[in-house]
């Protein structure tokens, strides 16, 4: 297996604080205005699908074939409506240069304005012993706001699978609820990916991919994506498992700075209450009171809309991440987890150890200032259990993380194995890694610990993150086997991997994943990270 090592790149954005990124590779200017020329079609690559043929690339190792249209493009009148079939093409499509990224304000590249982004990615290896290989379905991160897909070359290239990166309608565009637009309107961003896992069933066996073999996988709101899709009806048979990376991220009790509620175990916004937004933004983009709202909406620039959405929270921006609309999603996924009312589906479901998507404390004064603001009337509680005088220098900024992993994803997505694994096969982990190389977003003075999706950089390597020491190569070469051997046969436990048993009632182990082969099933985790405290304040907790 090939050393995972970091490719250098130059990232198109500055580096921002943690808070303020939910993961997505970062966007290149030809993802987000579109290229500005297309390459020749490799011979040999042209493959038929339901719309017509299309032919890709050849190189490194992979065959590509880039921005092949999933559904009609989302424009006048399909803004803000399901996805609608995409019309034939008669002539071969050159499926060469990486498609427009969906609109999306600024911050993770120059953002984008292109509504023309219902495209799907294929990358297979370029050399195969002609049976069926696994599909990974990737639905990229990023807060349900920003983003798009990873190229999935490592993966493909090491893991023997084929890869698909979705893109889908994000923000205001993928989630806008009005009355205006319909009984069920919002959550066409599910939709989309839906659409896509139907492209896959219908097209992927042609790239020599196994429709009845198809992983979706992601991190952050990608992981909540994977949730999402689990307990939708509506995505019933369109995959077989999932791989929900850092999918609880949302504040549990306080101010979320930068999130829309919309992660695995969040309680997410009724309908009714997603209209109300939806109207409120309505009036303040000049849509209130008219005759034809939806006429209205469906007029104002991209440019104005995305400027309204603002940070994605507060007043006036709508909905910009996932609602119980009662058909994509009749529950909150964290309700329907805890019913039961959830795809047969076989997951492998897990956090990073010290993950944080709020402000840091830099002294004992914004230590005790930020749990106040996150916790309230239990802040005292919370500072007695985490006492600084327990924790190294810099001490306010390890024990406020820790305060933040413990409470916003690791208890939090424990409580989402123990749901799970009474109704379908669960496989659990947690990222124990402290000494992966540094993201974009993070701040390099800092211990950051097992950083928020601190796996994919192992996963999908970008960015100029510098040589692996022999501890990490190992542990790249670990994760890409777990993942991809986890699509291949619905298990994680394969050659060149340590035994990882399924996550019950009855034995509720968690892999703890480490550098080094030093990986193993711990039973800790709820004590050592204070869950049956949390617990008592998680939405849908009997």
């Amino acid at each position: 297996m090939r050393t995972p090592r970091m490719r250098s790149r130059r990232w198109i954005v500055p580096a921002v604080a943690a808070t303020a990124i939910a993961f997505t590779p970062a966007i290149t200017a030809a993802q987000a205005d579109g290229a500005l020329g297309k390459e020749a079609c490799a011979s040999g690559t042209t493959v038929q699908t339901d719309k017509g043929s299309v032919c890709g690339l050849v190189a490194d190792g992979v065959r590509s074939w880039l921005g092949i249209p999933y559904a009609a493009p989302p424009l006048k009148e399909l803004r803000w409506a399901p996805p609608q079939a995409a019309k034939p093409w008669t002539t071969t499509l050159e499926a060469t240069t990486a498609p427009t990224s969906c609109p999306q304000p600024q911050g993770l590249g120059p953002g984008s304005t292109n509504e023309d982004c219902l495209h799907v990615s294929v990358t297979a290896p370029e050399k195969t012993d002609g049976k069926p290989l696994p599909v990974m379905v990737e639905l990229h991160g990023g807060g349900f706001r920003f983003g798009a897909p990873s190229d999935g070359k490592h993966l493909v290239k090491e893991g023997g699978v084929i890869n698909v990166g979705v893109y889908y309608r994000l923000n205001i565009f993928g989630y806008m609820a009005h009355k205006s637009l319909g009984t069920t309107s919002g959550n066409y961003a599910l939709r989309d990916q839906q659409a896509a896992l139907s492209w896959v069933q219908a097209n992927i066996a042609k790239f020599g991919g196994d429709p009845k073999n198809v992983t979706i996988y992601g991190a952050s709101a990608g992981g909540s994506s994977v949730c999402a899709n689990t307990a939708s009806p509506t995505a019933k048979g369109l995959f077989q498992k999932g791989i929900p990376q850092s999918g609880e991220y949302n504040s549990i009790r306080g101010v979320d700075v930068q999130w829309q509620a919309q992660d695995c175990a969040a309680k997410l916004p009724t309908l009714a209450e997603a209209q109300e937004q939806g109207e409120r933004f309505a009036k303040a983009v000049g849509c209130g009171g008219v005759a034809d709202q939806a006429a209205c909406l469906r007029a104002v620039p991209v440019d104005k809309l995305l400027q309204q959405t603002g940070r994605g929270t507060g007043q006036d921006v709508g909905t910009q991440a996932p609602i119980v609309d009662g058909v994509v999603l009749p529950l909150s996924p964290a309700q329907a987890f805890q019913e039961g009312k959830v795809n047969d589906v076989t997951l492998m479901h897990g956090v990073d150890r010290d993950e944080t998507q709020l402000p840091s404390a830099n002294t004992p004064e914004q230590y005790r200032a930020n749990i106040q603001q996150q916790y309230g009337d239990i802040a005292d509680e919370v500072m007695k259990l985490y006492p600084l005088e327990r924790f190294p220098d810099p001490a306010a900024f390890i024990a406020y993380r820790t305060i933040v992993a413990d409470s916003n994803s690791v208890c939090r997505a424990l409580i989402t194995d123990q749901r799970l694994a009474k109704h379908i096969k669960l496989f659990a982990y947690q990222t124990d890694n402290f000494d992966a190389p540094p993201m974009f977003f993070l701040d390099k003075t800092k211990p950051n610990g097992a950083y928020h999706i601190s796996e994919s950089v192992f996963l999908s390597p970008f960015g100029d993150t510098g040589d692996l020491t022999p501890n990490q190569v190992s542990f790249g070469k670990q994760l890409t086997s777990q993942w991809t051997g986890f699509a291949r046969t619905g298990d994680p436990t394969v050659p060149g991997t340590p035994l990882w048993t399924p996550f019950t009632d009855a034995d509720q182990g968690v892999m703890s994943l480490v550098p080094a082969g030093d990986s193993e099933m711990t039973r800790e985790i709820g004590r050592q990270h204070h869950c049956d405290f949390w617990k008592k304040y998680m939405p849908f907790t009997k």
